[in-house]
């Protein structure tokens, strides 16, 4: 049974969503017919697409035929259902989010985040930004069929929708997942069915799908597909089952040319990423300890369901950059001291991690500093190179210590372009037959 169910508003947006998920290993079927499709079509794929060509329809004819695609699609073994709209706010966005409501059933929230980061779409303060323009200042504006006058997301879903709508915005987003689990639930209580959250970056939408599993709500996606992908990877398991090789990805570099390549590999692979709180690993050793045992924890957990785990420290996102002076002066020591204890932290994390699942066989570790710390940590005497994957990124092997023969490809964090990280990482799966 397909565990994905994505009802698109058009076939360009269906396959778009699709080629996400294909990229992390689903196998996604976009549907033209619905009347072909049979019980053998539905086990055979992971992920079912079929598009209702209704953004330029009118509402009720938009509203029947997605509640009809929902209807015949449904089922008991499905996790996800995703209504996917334009990435521009077009069409009949209310009407056809209050169609799978319905078809689902009253206990059923619309999650709707409706940025694609690596497409310059992100809702910020409740409005939609396009490559840093409001969308009312595009060229969508004036779009013939289905132009959007307003740049506010929650009037255009109030606008069409018969149902309460309110937003999160981003200030209210900068606690922990469980805090804004508790947000949702809240709106939910307080009879909301619809809400839309700000959402910039990949970070957002994995907090977002986080909370969202916490809460125990059920739910459908309202994205572009995105967000889709985000929960795909989150909530459902490769049929395959457990993986003999795997990967580890442990990224300490916070250039923003890094920033670009993991959000990159994030959605063209199936992976489990766990976020490091870099600002503990530089608090006493309880507290440091305890985030590095939490990370190594979360990652070995769901390690049997993914090929590629990736570690990352938060300094990606430049909100969670660190002031180092503080810690300078409080510890006595120079900047090469604080920066040393995160990069210790983080081979620690990596020791442990491939100490504890032997199964993890393949290394990517990013930045000079971070390499150097997980070479010592394993007592190997160096790397015996093999190949050059791409200009400034090396493959090789570690030579002696424990891990004698681990295969790693190590990489500065300003080199390569958007796709760096995801070639290498593709490369790695070549060298370990996954």
């Amino acid at each position: 049974m397909a565990e994905c169910v994505v009802v698109a508003d058009d076939l360009t947006g269906a396959n778009a969503t699709g080629v996400l998920l294909t990229k992390m290993n689903y196998r996604a079927t976009t549907v033209m017919n619905l009347d072909t499709v049979s019980p053998s079509t539905l086990s055979e794929c992971d992920c079912i697409l079929y598009p209702t060509d209704s953004r330029g329809t009118d509402a009720k004819s938009a509203y029947d035929a997605v509640y009809e695609a929902t209807s015949r699609l449904k089922g008991d073994g499905v996790k996800i259902y995703s209504k996917r709209i334009d990435s521009t706010l077009r069409g009949n966005l209310g009407s056809e989010t209050d169609a799978m409501l319905d078809c689902l059933g009253d206990d059923y929230l619309a999650i709707v985040a409706p940025c694609f980061p690596s497409s310059g779409r992100i809702v910020i303060g409740g409005f939609m930004l396009v490559n840093g323009l409001p969308l009312h200042k595009t060229n969508i504006a004036l779009d013939p069929k289905t132009p959007v006058k307003t740049s506010d997301a929650a009037a255009l879903f109030r606008k069409q929708s018969k149902y309460r709508v309110t937003s999160v915005r981003l200030n209210e987003m900068m606690g922990s997942k469980e805090d804004l689990a508790n947000q949702i639930l809240i709106c939910k209580r307080m009879g909301y069915r619809t809400i839309i959250f700000d959402c910039i970056t990949q970070e957002d939408l994995d907090l977002i799908a986080d909370a969202c599993i916490i809460s125990g709500i059920r739910f459908i996606a309202v994205d572009p597909g995105v967000f889709t992908a985000t929960l795909s990877r989150k909530m459902i398991a490769p049929r395959s089952g457990k993986e003999e090789n795997r990967i580890l990805v442990v990224v300490g570099s916070v250039n923003s040319n890094t920033t670009a390549q993991m959000e990159e590999l994030w959605l063209s692979q199936k992976t489990h990423n766990v976020f490091v709180n870099t600002k503990e690993l530089l608090e006493e050793e309880k507290r440091r300890q305890f985030e590095v045992d939490r990370v190594v924890t979360e990652i070995l957990a769901q390690a049997n369901r993914y090929s590629v785990s990736t570690v990352t420290g938060d300094g990606i996102y430049p909100e969670n950059r660190i002031d180092f002076k503080p810690y300078m002066e409080r510890y006595n020591c120079t900047m090469d001291d604080v920066t040393g204890r995160i990069n210790d932290s983080l081979a620690e994390i990596t020791e442990k991690i491939i100490r504890s699942d032997p199964a993890f066989r393949g290394l990517y570790a990013s930045g000079g500093d971070v390499t150097q710390a997980i070479c010592k940590r394993f007592g190997a005497m160096g790397l015996d190179l093999r190949d050059e994957v791409l200009p400034l990124a090396a493959y090789g092997q570690f030579h002696d210590g424990e891990f004698d023969g681990l295969h790693l490809i190590t990489k500065g964090g300003s080199q390569g372009g958007k796709d760096a990280i995801n070639t290498c990482i593709t490369y790695l799966k070549e060298k370990l037959y996954i």
